[in-house]
């Protein structure tokens, strides 16, 4: 039943109680690190770049004393379209990309040149390194400390009538129900699975996978909505408010070490944006 087991496999919107540095950091100064830290993996292009960003990554995983197997676990529901979105970037690329590039590999009419290699590499590269990022962000965050967090970077745009409170929860719940969503899927592929349903399969046929698992994406939809109808109910049941008025139990308190994180995750930016890294 290790197939049907999806919620171990996924880390985003989980939380590990570890004593760590980034686990006390205030939860603003890890939100502006991490977008800070994902823009430098989105307009790093190079190889030479993408390989600092990967050890940053690495690097982060170390400072949140996350054990690296649990942090990297996410990825493998990933590797056959990874697989797959690079097979088909090498085959139906070719020349158009850089005409100007040395063909590596051809075969008839498959050409595979060195940028289009290139771009794959990179391209799987980023796909883990946003992993890693986002990964440890919620792995070393509670989901209150996020709400606060977000609300509060969000507070100062309120006089453009941003409505800061209500972003913040729309957020929290979107990133909260992810290993709830998993953990409804994998009890209902174990229920299908039990009557005799054919479920699972290799890990590389993918395609078949995904056909076997539509029957799976009716209830899950259904289960999906009666959830957030539960959800609606119980915070009106509440007498539940947001917006202007309301006040928080936790009030957030930084230190300066927090906002040296932030300052850490701007300089990396810099570095990776203005270093001359061979193209």
């Amino acid at each position: 039943m290790n197939e049907f087991e999806l919620l171990r496999n996924i880390t985003i919107g989980q939380y590990l109680p570890v004593d760590s540095y980034l686990h006390r950091l205030d939860p603003r100064a890890k939100i502006l690190a991490a977008i800070l830290v994902i823009a430098a993996v989105t307009f790093t292009p190079s190889l030479a770049g993408n390989a600092c960003l990967l050890a940053g990554g690495l690097a982060l995983v170390w400072l949140g004393r996350i054990p690296l197997a649990y942090a990297l676990r996410g990825l493998l529901p990933a590797v056959p379209i990874l697989v797959f979105l690079a097979v088909m970037q090498l085959v139906f690329f070719g020349r158009n990309y850089d005409p100007t590039s040395p063909v590596v590999f051809q075969w008839r009419w498959i050409v595979v040149t060195g940028a289009v290699l290139k771009l794959v590499v990179v391209s799987a590269a980023r796909f883990l390194e946003l992993l890693l990022v986002t990964s440890v962000f919620t792995l070393s965050t509670k989901t209150t400390d996020l709400t606060l967090g977000i609300e509060s970077l969000l507070r100062p745009f309120q006089r453009l009538r941003v409505p800061a409170h209500e972003l913040a929860l729309v957020v929290t719940i979107a990133v909260r129900f992810v290993p709830t969503l998993a953990l409804e899927a994998e009890r209902l592929m174990k229920a299908q699975a039990s009557r005799g349903a054919r479920l699972g399969g290799s890990r590389w046929r993918f395609i078949s996978r995904v056909r076997r698992s539509l029957p799976i994406l009716v209830p899950l939809v259904t289960y999906a909505l009666r959830r957030g109808e539960e959800l609606i109910v119980a915070m009106e049941a509440r007498a539940y408010t947001g917006g202007a008025g309301r006040t928080a139990y936790t009030v957030l308190a930084s230190r300066p070490g927090d906002w040296l994180a932030v300052g850490a995750a701007a300089v990396f930016l810099a570095a990776m944006l203005l270093a001359p890294f061979p193209a």
